[in-house]
């Protein structure tokens, strides 16, 4: 299986499969809009402005399980980061990344790589880089800034 096996839906309430990103890379990011990571936001548009012409995307999946740092709606958090960090990249509806009730993409993601913690995604931010054919090629920590991955997006691009 590869991404383009699982439906996602966005922060507006649409559903859509991500087979409508074939042949792009993609960047996929639990989020959360009151997390000291939450700076990151600036990165990761950079990234998706910069690369965007070039077939990269960056998906943003608010999640409220570390910290209780996105407590708002799926809606709420994609205005607070359009307003606070000009984000225009595709945002959805909160998931839950670990657990039983962990959304089925990013059991997926994490089948396909492991952290620090084994396949647990250990915070907000965690980054999973995903190649043209829809392969999980990088897992990126919390801790490594946007910024520090774009030569790693570059080598898929």
């Amino acid at each position: 299986m590869t991404i383009y096996d699982y439906k996602v839906q966005l922060s507006s309430g649409e559903t859509y499969e991500l087979n409508r990103y074939k042949g792009q890379v993609i960047l996929v990011v639990n989020t959360a809009s009151k997390c000291g990571f939450t700076k990151q936001f600036d990165g990761l548009e950079k990234l998706y402005q910069s690369y965007k012409d070039q077939g990269f995307v960056v998906l943003g999946f608010p999640c409220n399980q570390f910290g209780n740092q996105e407590p708002d709606t799926a809606e709420e958090a994609t205005s607070a980061c359009r307003l606070n960090y000009g984000v225009t990249f595709p945002m959805h509806e909160k998931v839950d990344v670990n657990g039983e009730n962990a959304d089925p993409l990013f059991t997926h993601l994490k089948k396909e790589t492991s952290g620090l913690l084994g396949s647990a995604v250990k915070w907000n931010f965690t980054k999973f880089l995903i190649d043209r054919e829809g392969n999980v090629v990088e897992r990126f920590s919390p801790q490594k800034e946007p910024e520090k991955i774009a030569k790693d997006i570059e080598k898929y691009l």
